[in-house]
């Protein structure tokens, strides 16, 4: 049965290659971003590549209201959502009082707020037709505090926990909620972010390796996916028996430029 997938953020990094790997199943797909350009251009290559069908919406999700916008438009295109994969974010880096206020309010409102949004509309037609898959894009900053980056890690939190408790709540409904969690990745988030010069981008995993990671997770229904199994041991075994300002020590030390 083919099935229709809606990813947001999907004009670059993860987003992107989850809408290639979705589309090599022959799967259908909506993509959601800002750019409709560059959706449009996707659009054709999936297309006439994998002969599947691919609606494009160009919205800011970071905007209020804009995951209604976004389901507005499905339901009026008679578009019934299978996989919803909520991927669009962004971070940030610096002290929390001497960010701007406002670019933390939007990276809540895109991570967190949008994010519930768009779970809420479409798992409505997901639990009437008793199957639907939900894969959303956390990270590891989600299993400890973030200093230098407190709000992003705070809103990776909300991810995690979220996306666990209500798969729980609709695991009889035939509907499976992943969160992965992977370590740094090669996209454009660091210069969107303010992050160039932290190391721990200097390893940091391709695109591609991480949406296939996901996808296979989101497909097997697993709750939590790791793309890195060192990092996995590091979060479930050995920072949970750490003294909270050792971790917190570590946490910024990971976080910290060079040459600071």
């Amino acid at each position: 049965m083919t099935s229709t997938a809606l990813i947001t953020g999907a004009s670059n990094g993860i987003g992107l290659e989850l809408a290639h790997i979705h589309a090599q199943h022959g799967d259908n797909l909506v993509l959601v971003a800002r750019s409709k350009d560059k959706l449009n251009d996707l659009k054709q290559q999936l297309e006439s590549k994998h002969n599947v069908k691919v609606t494009v919406i160009a919205a800011d999700l970071s905007k209020p209201d804009s995951a209604e916008y976004v389901f507005t438009r499905t339901e009026a295109l008679g578009l019934h959502i299978d996989i919803l994969v909520n991927n669009a974010g962004i971070g940030g880096h610096g002290k929390f009082h001497e960010r701007d206020l406002s670019a933390e309010q939007t990276m809540m409102q895109l991570n967190i707020v949008t994010l519930t949004d768009l779970s809420h509309y479409y798992l409505q037609g997901m639990v009437e037709r008793n199957r639907g898959k939900i894969l959303n894009i956390s990270s590891t900053a989600s299993f400890m505090p973030g200093p230098l980056q407190a709000v992003y890690y705070a809103t990776k939190a909300f991810v995690t926990s979220f996306s666990q408790a209500i798969a729980e709540e609709v695991k009889d409904k035939n509907i499976t909620v992943t969160a992965l969690c992977p370590g740094t990745v090669a996209t454009g988030f660091v210069e969107a972010g303010d992050l160039q010069g932290v190391d721990a981008w200097k390893n940091a995993k391709s695109a591609h390796s991480v949406a296939l990671c996901g996808y296979k997770a989101m497909q097997k229904g697993q709750l939590i996916a790791f793309n890195e199994a060192p990092l996995k041991f590091m979060l479930n075994w050995v920072i949970p028996l750490l003294p909270r300002k050792t971790v917190l020590k570590i946490s910024r030390q990971f976080m910290e430029k060079s040459g600071n």
